[in-house]
């Protein structure tokens, strides 16, 4: 009963989503919530949901001040010289762009965390996206490949459950598929390569940007989109430095006068804040982006301590004023509420799925389905269904729950459970974590690259079940596990 409450639940969720019935935010809250009634858990159900709240409660607080401290960088122009070396380098090519988004990710996704990976790719690559006219969906599916082969590293979250399920360690899980994560390198380099041809085809080529796309941005342009309180006019800043003595009131278009320096507080004599010179700033902005990559990297402090600090300390340097700091939390209020909601809409559904048991459920009924003959061949059915099951299982639910069990079934057919192992970690989690609905850090990709799930989805799927199908017939070819 509660297996097929599960199966159903999730079945119902994946269609609404991607046929756009409903939101993902409204399905994620009231399907599973419907399943508990309908089970019984009625008395239970605010328990339920609050337990699912309270463990993605630190990833929606990452996110929220994640995305106020990237937003913050790009208005300020930290991504500006990396977005012009691109498109130099890319010479207005979608298709380079593309090889070159799969390549950053790659990188990036060496620290074994999804979370992090999404917010750095896609802050620095979106707004180069936006300014080519590229769709996003081709950002939030390229990085969706490259994350997804890198989250098979000793350190990333499916190896290590894999390991700790059955008792193994990285030498008997890790090193034999190594070159199949290689062959699935290889594949996500072509897929960027091909989805990035098939953009170049839909745009056409562009022109190679002129001397004036490497010169810095006017004033008007950074206006645009920086909050407005931070803003002055050019002939004001010119008259400030060459006499800083004088007071200087620029006159806006409509005749209006505003200060030039605006002051912390409202009060007669209250102390200027003059705003840095924009090279010292960007070289500070620089440094601390590079220390909170680095502190987040070594785990110096949980993720969101990390964040939380960093955007205080960028706030308060590159907006010192109270209304500057109001006019970037309005500008970006749009953003963290959009992400962070479908964060905890998400715990709502994993709360109800572990707390029900459901999950659990799930799991014995999908194992006491697979027939005995297959198992001297489970090894290369588990690579082949891990993918799609990353729409099903939340990671936990599969490498503790239903693992074991396909372990234990193959070593009674003579079969390693160590080679259900490194089969399991070529796609439950790995190549299907960025599409999955079970897991927090998918709502923070397509949040970010402004795109719907849905979407997501359909458009990468088949490519991210590809990169699990090369890497298989690579384990396979190089004897990581046998047909």
């Amino acid at each position: 009963m509660l297996a097929a409450l599960g199966f159903a639940t999730i079945a119902v969720l994946l269609l609404l989503t991607m046929t756009k019935r409903a939101s993902v935010l409204v399905a994620l809250i009231l399907l599973p919530v419907l399943a508990a009634l309908i089970g019984g858990f009625a008395s239970d159900l605010g328990e339920l949901i609050l337990g699912g709240l309270s463990k993605v409660a630190p990833t929606g607080i990452m996110i929220a001040f994640a995305v106020l401290y990237f937003s913050l960088m790009v208005d300020a122009g930290l991504f500006d010289p990396l977005i012009r070396g691109l498109l130099r380098a890319a010479q207005g090519d979608p298709l380079r762009i593309t090889v070159a988004t799969a390549v950053l990710t790659l990188c990036v996704a060496l620290d074994g965390d999804g979370a992090s990976t999404f917010l750095i790719t896609v802050s620095a690559l979106l707004p180069v996206y936006k300014r080519l006219g590229m769709n996003p969906l081709v950002l939030s599916g390229v990085v969706c490949l490259g994350a997804g082969v890198m989250n098979m590293v000793p350190w990333g979250g499916p190896t290590v459950r894999a390991m700790a399920a059955l008792k193994l360690d990285s030498s008997e899980v890790f090193n034999p598929v190594l070159p199949a994560m290689g062959f699935g390198v290889a594949w996500v380099l072509v897929a960027s390569y091909l989805l990035g041809r098939r953009e170049r085809n839909r745009l056409g080529t562009l022109s190679p940007p002129g001397p004036a796309t490497d010169l810095p941005e006017s004033e008007n342009e950074r206006g645009n989109r920086e909050p407005a309180a931070s803003t002055t006019t050019v002939t004001a800043a010119t008259v400030a430095a060459a006499e800083p003595s004088r007071q200087v009131t620029p006159t806006t278009a409509d005749g209006q006068e505003r200060q030039a320096l605006r002051s912390p507080g409202d009060g007669p004599g209250a102390v200027r804040v003059p705003p840095l010179p924009r090279t010292w700033l960007n070289i500070f902005n620089l440094l601390l982006t590079v220390a909170l990559v680095v502190c987040l990297i070594q785990e110096v402090l949980p993720l969101p301590v990390l964040f939380v600090l960093g955007f205080a300390i960028a706030a308060l340097v590159n907006h010192p004023t109270w209304e500057q700091q109001q006019a970037l939390l309005d500008k970006h209020a749009k953003s963290v509420v959009l992400v962070t909601t479908m964060i905890f809409a998400a715990g709502v559904l994993t709360g109800i799925l572990s707390g029900t048991k459901m999950i659990d459920e799930m799991a014995e009924t999908f194992v006491s389905v697979v027939p005995d003959s297959f198992g001297s061949h489970l090894p290369v059915a588990v690579a082949v269904t891990g993918m799609p099951l990353s729409l099903v299982f939340t990671p936990d639910a599969y490498y503790f729950g239903v693992l074991p069990v396909l372990a234990e079934t193959a070593n009674g057919f003579g079969t390693d459970p160590a080679e259900v192992a490194r089969a399991a970690i070529l796609g439950q989690m790995t190549t299907g974590f960025p599409l999955s609905p079970l897991t927090a850090s998918t709502f923070i990709l397509v949040g970010m690259s402004g795109v719907s799930l849905g979407e997501h989805q359909r458009f990468i799927f088949r490519w991210a079940f590809g990169t699990t199908l090369v890497m298989t017939a690579g384990a396979l070819v190089t004897g990581a596990f046998p047909l």
